[in-house]
């Protein structure tokens, strides 16, 4: 694959629930998704699936301070468990995760 071409498909993510085949997001990497220590930082215009639920158990991260996890509800009924999180009260200091 030429180099140019490379950087072309690395200019923005899909993410996709692989056993369900539900796309979980898809947009530019940058400020939109920004991978960060082996995750995906997604903003809310980006998700492509209303099927993630707050399950309200709390977490603590050093950078970003307290978040909720989230599960995804399938068609069928299964509810993968803690899939993703969200920021509850996030640090205003870094923006960009």
């Amino acid at each position: 694959m030429a180099p140019e071409k490379f950087r072309e498909l690395m200019k923005s993510v899909k993410i996709i629930h692989r056993a369900s085949g539900v796309v979980l997001a898809d947009g530019p990497l940058g400020w939109s998704i920004t991978p960060f220590e082996g995750n995906f930082y997604i903003a809310g215009k980006y998700l492509k699936t209303d099927r993630f639920r707050v399950n309200f158990v709390p977490g603590l991260c050093i950078y970003k301070f307290v978040y909720v996890w989230m599960d995804l509800k399938l068609d069928h009924g299964e509810r993968i468990r803690n899939l993703g999180w969200m920021y509850w009260l996030p640090n205003p200091l870094l923006p960009f995760i």
